[in-house]
C-alpha cells in the first residue's frame, strides 16, 4: 500500500480552509487508498500508472468505422500524437462486424488488429470500447440488425441477448486481448491500457447488475487483463467500484468509474457561439457526493471517459461543425480541460478527436452523414486551430511528469475579484501547477492583476493578464532537465535536453507582458539572441527574472550560473504553434515550420522527418549533435547552422503542387422505380405474412406483419407490392410507417405516383414515425386487379440510450388500411409482398458490408458499381431540367491524376454549398466507386458537401459517381449541378491504396 505523505494531508487541509474568494477543495478522493494493479497498468485515487510511472492520459476518439479507408488511419493516428495525445479511445461497432446472427467478418475496412497495431506503432496508448452498446450516433447505438429481431430486452440478463452478445464479445475480446499492454500469454502485446465493457447503462435494476456482472466476467475469461470500466452518462454514481462508500452510488463489477460530460453550452441556430456557461468542478473542487463525478469512486482515478471536443449536427439544421469546432475549440479548450486537470482528473478523453463519415446506412435518426463532430481533425482530415492548442497542452503533459496525480495545494487569493486560480501540487516533488481563469471561467472581461503564492522556493507575486475568454496553465517549482523553473508567467510548450544542454519552448499571448524565473547558484551570463528580453539576478534567492513582451519570438542562451547551458524560445501562439516536438533513438528533437511533423526516426546519424507543407516552407531543427543529415519525406535536405544553435535548411521545403479537378460531365439517367410497375416481376420477393416481430411499435390487431426488420431487411430502402381489388371503398390508403430521421414514404398505384410523405427536419431529437393518408384516384376503385407499390426510406434505426429497446421501434410499414372516409379500416384485403436490400442479411457484397446498401432496384441490379455497362442508358446533362416520380439513376465516369506524394481531400458537392437548403425538393444517395458515401437531401440539409477519403476516390486513375435520385416529380423538384472540389491539399500525407471490393454486378455473391 502506498500512503500520502504527511505534508501532503496537512497541505489539503490548508486547502480545505481557504479564504473566501479563493478556489476550495473538497476530501472528494482518498488519498489513503491503496494501489491496485493489473499486470503493467495499475493505479491509486490519484491517477493511472503505466509500469509503476504515474501517467496523465489525454486521450481522443476516433472511429475507424467511420473512415472506410484503412490506410487512412495511420493518417488520423498521427495528427492525433502530433497535436499532444497519448493515447486513443476506439469504439468497435458490433454492427458493422456481423451482417446476420453468427456471420463476422474482420477483414479489410473492419480489419481491428489492423488499427491497434497502428495505434502502437505511432506511439500511442489504446482505450478499447466494445460495447456490446456503445450509443455513437450509429444506428441501433452499434447494434447489428438482425438483433432487432430478438425479442429478449436487449442490455438485460436474458440469455437470448446474452448469447447473442458472447458472440460478439467472444471475437472482440480475443482481439482487444491480443493488443493488451499486459499481452495475451501466447506471444503478442500492443498498448491497450483501459478496457470498457458498456456504455450509459441508465437501468440499474438486478437485471442490469448481472448483466454488468456477466460482461465483465466475459472479458477476463476470454483473457482481458487490463482494468475494466464503464461510462457513466452525466454522472449519476452508475456502476461504481464496489470500494465505494458514497450513498446512493450503484455499485458494479468493473475496476473503475468514468462518466462523461459535454458542458459549455452549444452554438446558436445562427451558427454564434455561447460562452453561457462556466467549466463545472468535477473533482476536487467540486460538490462531491454521488452525482458530483469523480466523488463518486473516491478509491478510483477521476476518469472522464467523454469529455466534449464538439456535439454532433441534425437534419434541417443550419450546419452547426464549424460553430461547434469554435464553441468547443481554442480558449475552451484551455477553460474546460485545463479545469479538469486543476480538479484532479488524470485520464481525460475527448469526444471526438476525428469525427469522420456516417457513410452508408450508419448514422442514427439524430445525425445525417457526416460526422465531422467539431472535432481537432475535421472530416476532411484537416487540422482545425484547435489542434494546435491541443499540441501546445499536450506538450506540457508530456514535458511535465509531475503534473500526474496533483493534490490540491493551499488556495491562492488573487487581487482580481474577477479571477480565480486553481493551485495544485505533486506530493513527492512538490512541483505546482497553477491554472488560472476568470470568475467564472465564461468570463470575458480584460483584467490585469497579481498572483501571490506560497511556492516551492519561497512567496512570491506575479502580475498577470486575462483578456476575455481564457485560462492560463502555470507551473512552478519544476526541474526540467537540469533546469530549475521557479515560475514563469508563460505557459510551457517543449523541452530538450540533449548534449548535456537544455531548451525550453515557452510561449503566451501575443502582445503581452510575461515573466520567467528560474534558479541558479550564481548568476549566469544572459545573452538575448533574437528579439528582446531584459534580466535581473537576485543573487540572495539565486533568482534569475527574464521579463519580455511575446512577439513572434525571442531566443535567450543562458550559460554559467551551476546548471547546463539552456536555450530559452519565447513565443507568442502563433510563432509556438509552429513547432512540433519528437522523440526519436538518438533523444528528442524540435522542429520548426511544417504544417505537420508526423514521424522523427534517428538512425545512425540521418534523422529521417515525415510531414506535409502546405507551402513552401522553411525549417528549422534542434537535434542532438550525432544527428548530422536530415531527410525529409525522403529528399536529403542541406543544413546550416544558426547565429542561435539550430540548423536551418539552404532552402525552404517544397509545397504543394496546385490541383486542377475535371468538370463532370457525360452523365448518363435511368429510370430506377421499376417495382411501380403493374406488371413489374416480383415473383422474387418474399410474401408478408403474420410471423412474429419483436418491435415495440404496436400494429392492428389481426393485421399481417409490415414490419422491414422482420424479413431480414435492416437498412436503407425497403418496397411493399399490394395487390388488391377495385371497390367503392378503395377511396383513401391510411399509412402507419417508421422513416427514421428524415425518413419518408412514397406511395404508387397502378405504376402512377399517388403522393409522398416525408419526417420532419429541423428537430434536434426526430420524429421517426408517421401516420399519413392518401386520397387515391378513382381508378382505385375500378373493378378488377391493382397494384400498390410503396418505397419506405429507412434512415436509421433509434439508439437504445434510455436502455428501452427504442431501437426496435419499427421501421417500414406497420400497418397499410385501404378505406372509404367515414368507414371502417382494413375494408379492402392488400396482399403484399415485400423486398429490401438484395440477399437481405446474406450480403452479395461483404467487402462493403450491411451498411452499403438498402433496396432500390439499382442497388439490387448493381447500378451502383463502377463496372456496371450504362452505355445502353440515356444521356444527360446537369443540372437536370425536368424529372419524373420516384428514383432516377445518374451515372458519370472521370479520370483523375493528382499530384503525386500529396494528401488531398476531394468532394463531391450538391448545388448552391453557400446555402443549408435547397427549394428544390430531392433527395440523392451518392455512390463513389460502389461506396455509398452518403445521402443529400436538398430541401432538408444542412450538408452539400462531401468529402470522399482517396482510397474510395482513385486518386490517380478512373472513377465512377452514381446518384439514385429521389424525388415527387414536380416541376423544379430535379438534381442540381454536381461538381468535384478541393477541400485540401498538402505535400505529404501517407501512403494509400485502393480499398478492394466488387466492382462489377457478377462480382455480387
Amino acid at each position: 500500500m502506498r500512503k500520502l505523505p504527511a505534508r501532503s494531508i496537512a497541505a489539503l487541509a490548508i486547502a480545505l480552509a481557504a479564504p473566501a474568494g479563493a478556489q476550495v477543495a473538497r476530501p472528494t478522493q482518498n488519498l489513503q487508498a491503496p494501489v491496485k494493479t493489473f499486470g503493467r497498468v495499475s493505479y491509486d485515487a490519484r491517477s493511472l500508472m503505466i509500469d509503476g510511472q504515474r501517467r496523465i492520459i489525454w486521450s481522443s476518439e476516433f472511429h475507424p468505422f467511420r473512415l472506410p479507408s484503412p490506410d487512412l488511419w495511420r493518417d488520423v493516428l498521427q495528427k492525433m500524437k502530433a497535436s499532444g495525445f497519448n493515447t486513443v479511445a476506439l469504439y468497435f461497432d458490433w454492427g458493422y462486424h456481423s451482417p446476420k446472427q453468427g456471420v463476422y467478418d474482420f477483414s479489410g475496412i473492419r480489419d481491428m488488429d489492423r488499427v491497434l497495431d497502428m495505434a502502437a506503432e505511432e506511439g500511442l496508448y489504446v482505450i478499447t470500447r466494445a460495447g456490446p452498446y456503445v450509443n455513437a450516433e450509429l444506428s441501433r447505438g452499434g447494434f447489428p440488425g438482425w438483433l432487432v429481431n430478438q425479442k429478449a430486452r436487449a442490455r438485460t440478463d436474458d440469455p437470448a441477448y446474452l448469447a447473442a452478445a458472447d458472440e460478439w464479445l467472444t471475437r472482440i475480446n480475443a482481439i482487444v486481448a491480443r493488443h493488451q499492454i499486459n499481452g495475451d500469454g501466447k506471444g503478442h502485446s500492443g498498448t491497450v491500457i483501459l478496457h470498457q465493457i458498456e456504455n450509459e447503462l441508465a437501468l440499474t435494476t438486478p437485471a442490469q447488475r448481472r448483466y454488468m456482472d456477466h460482461l465483465a466476467a466475459k472479458a477476463r475469461a476470454d483473457g482481458i487483463t487490463v482494468p475494466l470500466f464503464h461510462n457513466d452518462q452525466g454522472r449519476n454514481g452508475y456502476w461504481v467500484p464496489e470500494t465505494s462508500k458514497v450513498e446512493n452510488v450503484v455499485h458494479g463489477p468493473n475496476d473503475l468509474y468514468a462518466f462523461d460530460g459535454y458542458p459549455g453550452g452549444t452554438c446558436t441556430v445562427a451558427g454564434k457561439p455561447t460562452r453561457s456557461s462556466a467549466a463545472p468542478d468535477w473533482g476536487y473542487y467540486g460538490p462531491g457526493g454521488a452525482k458530483g463525478g469523480a466523488s463518486a469512486s473516491p478509491d478510483t482515478p477521476a476518469f472522464l471517459a467523454e469529455f466534449g471536443g464538439g456535439w454532433f449536427d441534425y437534419w434541417g439544421s443550419n450546419g452547426g461543425y464549424d460553430c461547434n469546432a469554435i464553441q468547443r475549440g481554442k480558449r475552451f479548450q484551455r477553460v474546460f480541460y485545463g479545469t479538469n486537470l486543476a480538479n484532479g482528473i488524470d485520464i481525460q478523453s475527448f469526444y471526438m478527436g476525428y469525427g469522420g463519415t456516417s457513410w452508408g446506412w450508419l448514422p442514427a435518426p439524430v445525425v445525417f452523414t457526416s460526422y465531422d463532430y467539431g472535432s481537432a481533425i475535421s472530416e476532411a482530415r484537416e487540422l482545425r486551430e484547435k489542434a494546435g492548442e491541443m499540441k501546445q497542452l499536450g506538450g506540457m503533459i508530456a514535458a511535465v511528469p509531475d503534473l500526474a496525480g496533483m493534490v490540491p495545494a493551499g488556495a491562492v487569493t488573487v487581487s482580481s475579484p474577477n479571477v480565480q486560480v486553481y493551485h495544485d501540487r505533486n506530493p513527492q516533488t512538490d512541483a505546482r501547477f497553477l491554472m488560472v481563469t476568470h470568475k467564472p471561467s465564461n468570463g470575458q472581461s480584460d483584467d490585469s492583476f497579481t498572483v501571490p503564492a506560497n511556492l516551492p522556493d519561497g512567496a512570491y507575486s506575479f502580475p498577470m493578464r486575462l483578456n476575455g475568454f481564457d485560462a492560463k496553465w502555470l507551473l512552478a517549482g519544476v526541474t526540467l532537465g537540469g533546469q530549475r523553473l521557479v515560475y514563469s508567467t508563460s505557459e510551457l510548450q517543449a523541452t530538450l535536453t540533449a548534449d548535456g544542454r537544455d531548451l525550453l519552448l515557452l510561449y503566451g499571448r501575443a502582445g503581452e507582458a510575461n515573466e520567467t524565473v528560474l534558479r541558479y547558484a550564481s548568476a549566469p551570463k544572459v545573452e538575448v539572441l533574437e528579439g528582446a528580453a531584459t534580466s535581473a539576478f537576485d543573487a540572495a534567492k539565486g533568482d534569475l527574472k527574464l521579463s519580455y513582451t511575446l512577439a513572434g519570438r525571442t531566443v535567450v542562451r543562458i550559460t554559467g550560473g551551476g546548471r547546463p547551458p539552456l536555450t530559452l524560445l519565447l513565443a507568442d501562439e502563433a510563432e509556438g504553434v509552429r513547432y512540433w516536438r519528437r522523440d526519436t533513438a538518438a533523444g528528442p528533437v524540435l522542429v520548426r515550420g511544417p504544417a505537420l511533423v508526423r514521424r522523427a526516426d534517428a538512425t545512425g546519424a540521418m534523422l529521417a522527418l515525415t510531414g506535409d507543407t502546405k507551402e513552401a516552407t522553411p525549417l528549422e531543427l534542434w537535434t542532438p549533435g550525432r544527428l548530422t543529415s536530415v531527410r525529409w519525406n525522403g529528399v536529403a535536405v542541406p543544413l546550416k547552422t544558426s547565429a542561435i544553435g539550430s540548423r536551418r535548411a539552404l532552402r525552404p521545403l517544397a509545397g504543394p503542387t496546385p490541383v486542377t479537378l475535371p468538370v463532370l460531365t457525360n452523365w448518363r439517367v435511368a429510370a430506377g422505380t421499376a417495382e411501380a410497375r403493374p406488371d413489374f416481376d416480383d415473383s422474387g420477393w418474399q410474401a408478408i405474412d403474420r410471423r412474429g416481430s419483436a418491435t415495440t411499435t404496436a400494429k392492428p390487431d389481426g393485421e399481417p406483419t409490415l414490419v422491414m426488420d422482420a424479413y431480414g431487411f435492416h437498412d436503407g430502402d425497403v418496397w411493399y407490392r399490394g395487390r388488391f381489388s377495385g371497390t367503392p371503398d378503395a377511396k383513401q390508403l391510411a399509412l402507419f410507417y417508421g422513416g427514421g430521421g428524415a425518413g419518408m414514404v412514397q406511395v404508387f398505384l397502378d405504376g402512377k405516383l399517388v403522393g409522398q410523405d416525408e419526417l420532419p427536419g429541423g428537430l434536434p431529437r426526430p420524429i421517426t414515425t408517421a401516420a399519413p393518408r392518401f386520397d387515391l384516384p378513382a381508378a382505385a376503385q375500378a373493378p378488377g386487379a391493382h397494384v400498390l407499390a410503396i418505397m419506405v426510406r429507412n434512415n436509421g434505426h433509434n439508439w437504445d440510450l434510455d436502455s428501452d429497446d427504442f431501437h426496435k421501434e419499427a421501421r417500414g410499414l406497420v400497418s397499410a388500411s385501404l378505406e372509404a372516409p367515414g368507414g371502417r379500416s382494413f375494408a379492402v384485403p392488400i396482399t403484399w409482398k415485400i423486398q429490401g436490400k438484395q440477399g437481405g442479411e446474406d450480403l452479395p457484397d461483404r467487402a462493403r458490408g450491411a451498411a452499403n446498401n438498402g433496396g432500390q432496384y439499382g442497388e439490387r441490379m448493381g447500378w451502383h458499381l463502377p463496372g456496371f455497362d450504362d452505355a445502353r442508358w440515356t444521356t444527360a446533362t446537369l443540372p437536370a431540367a425536368t424529372t419524373t416520380a420516384g428514383t432516377t439513376w445518374y451515372r458519370t465516369r472521370f479520370t483523375l491524376d493528382l499530384p503525386k506524394a500529396q494528401d488531398t481531400t476531394v468532394a463531391v458537392t450538391f448545388g448552391d454549398t453557400t446555402t443549408p437548403r435547397s427549394v428544390a425538393r430531392y433527395r440523392a444517395l451518392l455512390f463513389v466507386n460502389g461506396w455509398n458515401m452518403g445521402q443529400f437531401i436538398a430541401h432538408v440539409g444542412p450538408q452539400r458537401v462531401f468529402p470522399i477519403p482517396e482510397g474510395i476516390l482513385n486518386h490517380h486513375g478512373a472513377n465512377t459517381i452514381a446518384l439514385a435520385v429521389t424525388s415527387d416529380g414536380a416541376a423544379g423538384n430535379a438534381l442540381e449541378q454536381v461538381k468535384l472540389v478541393t477541400l485540401r491539399s498538402v505535400k505529404g500525407g501517407v501512403p494509400v491504396q485502393m480499398v478492394a471490393a466488387p466492382s462489377r454486378p457478377d462480382q455480387l455473391r
